[in-house]
């Protein structure tokens, strides 16, 4: 298991003054109280997955004495059965949305130079001389390796509902810009600048979704609007010669105007963390914020993080099975990388369809996907196992990925396309699952 150290809950605020109770309590009471700091009973340390990072004020402290079998006293406080699932479905309205769309966004936004290379943009630009294309992936890639772990201390820093509304604006910005470029260099450095400001996306989001579940209800993917992207590629490719411009540079134009828009919106739509939802537009009162919180507290006790701490961040990196779990990502990248940037030139150049034919026959596949992501969590959530979904998956990538190489008939090949990416994306749902279940006390 990957572990963690079992930082102190020094600060979370009581949502509402408790009377003085008077029924005789026992060893596994739930006691909630503003004053008496010395308990020894009361819940000061705790564990994190991201720690090092400070959340309230010392005079913010609440005393709560949680155990894994505290289940009869929360009942027993007035939280039902009914109200948990309550909470849940409008968790699951507001924080699933707004974080399928984002991580879309992303990889749209990333990922249109795929469509756009099999138009005039290669030879616009001067990409298709050497390695430039190439390069012009790889670093967006370094870019976004080098940001990842400042930006998602920053969702702590600064808040869930600030810093995604600031990045997503900042990326839908560059992606924007991308559509005046005039030549190879210029969008060198755009795709830096864009692996910087998207890099908090996913590991952002993964952290914030895994304090608002339970292990066991963490599995999911979003992957209907990535493949509508290709779709609009298609129908934006149509618009080429329109105000002057080329039908790459609409693709652009168009999906970064849009992400600057949801970017703005996302500041009202996303939700905060637990402890601090009740002050979401429109979300959680200060009693369910409380239900929420401590249903993750019971769950594995690490509602507030640690203040931060460079050691406490990097003594983690003497475990090997984070190095083990790291090599799984990077495969996992590897192979996501292959089927999102180049999978319409290999429809154009390896396949022989034209270049509309391409784009809009890289939508499909990922329409597919839903299936495998939708079955694959389903059945990891309900039985509690990851591994052997993970490795069943790899094993459908390799057939796909065999199939895509080594066949001769372009309809079975174009099958391979299918089974690969339905298996990578349902992959990134269970590998980002896997690492909260991981965590424990």
């Amino acid at each position: 298991m990957i572990s963690s150290s079992t930082p102190a809950i020094e600060d979370r605020a009581p949502s509402h003054q408790h009377q003085p109770d008077s029924r005789p309590r026992n060893s596994h009471s739930l006691d909630v109280s503003n004053s008496d700091t010395s308990r020894p009973n009361s819940i000061r340390s705790r564990s994190t997955k991201q720690p090092g990072i400070a959340t309230r004020s010392e005079h913010e402290v609440e005393q709560v004495d949680l155990r894994q079998d505290d289940l009869t006293d929360i009942q027993l406080a007035g939280y039902s059965d009914e109200q948990e699932r309550h909470i849940r479905r409008k968790v699951d309205f507001r924080l699933c949305t707004i974080a399928g769309i984002l991580c879309s966004l992303n990889l749209l936004d990333s990922g249109v130079i795929s469509s756009a290379a099999v138009t005039s943009m290669p030879s616009d630009l001067g990409l298709d001389h050497g390695n430039r294309f190439s390069v012009s992936i790889f670093i967006f890639t370094v870019a976004s390796i080098i940001f990842q772990l400042p930006s998602t201390i920053a969702v702590r820093t600064f808040g869930p509902r600030i810093w995604f509304s600031f990045i997503t604006f900042s990326f839908g910005i560059i992606t924007l810009s991308t559509g005046f470029v005039k030549d190879w260099k210029q969008m060198m450095a755009l795709r830096v600048l864009l692996g910087a400001t998207s890099s908090g996306i996913y590991p952002g989001l993964s952290y914030l979704i895994s304090c608002w579940y339970p292990r066991r209800e963490q599995q999911s993917g979003e992957v209907i609007i990535l493949a509508t992207g290709s779709l609009v590629n298609y129908g934006l490719q149509q618009r080429n010669g329109g105000a002057g411009l080329e039908g790459w540079r609409w693709m652009f134009i168009v999906q970064g105007l849009c992400t600057c828009v949801l970017g703005i919106a996302t500041y009202w739509w996303i939700v905060d963390f637990p402890e601090k939802s009740h002050k979401s537009f429109w979300f959680l009162t200060e009693e369910e914020a409380d239900i929420a919180s401590r249903r993750i507290e019971k769950d594995r006790g690490d509602l507030v993080a640690q203040k931060f701490s460079l050691m406490a961040v990097l003594v983690h990196a003497k475990d090997f099975k984070i190095w083990v779990f790291a090599c799984l990502f990077f495969m996992q990248n590897v192979v996501s990388t292959a089927l999102a940037y180049f999978v319409p030139v290999i429809l154009e150049n390896g396949l022989g369809y034209s270049p509309n034919q391409a784009i809009i026959l890289s939508a499909p596949p990922y329409y597919y996907a839903v299936v495998p992501v939708i079955v694959s969590s389903v059945v990891a959530d309900r039985f509690r196992i990851r591994g052997p979904i993970i490795t069943f998956n790899a094993l459908c990538m390799i057939t796909g990925f065999a199939i895509l190489g080594f066949a001769e008939n372009s309809g079975a090949r174009y099958f391979g396309v299918f089974l690969s990416t339905g298996a990578y994306v349902a992959n990134w749902a269970a590998l980002t699952a896997y690492q909260p279940n991981n965590v424990v006390h």
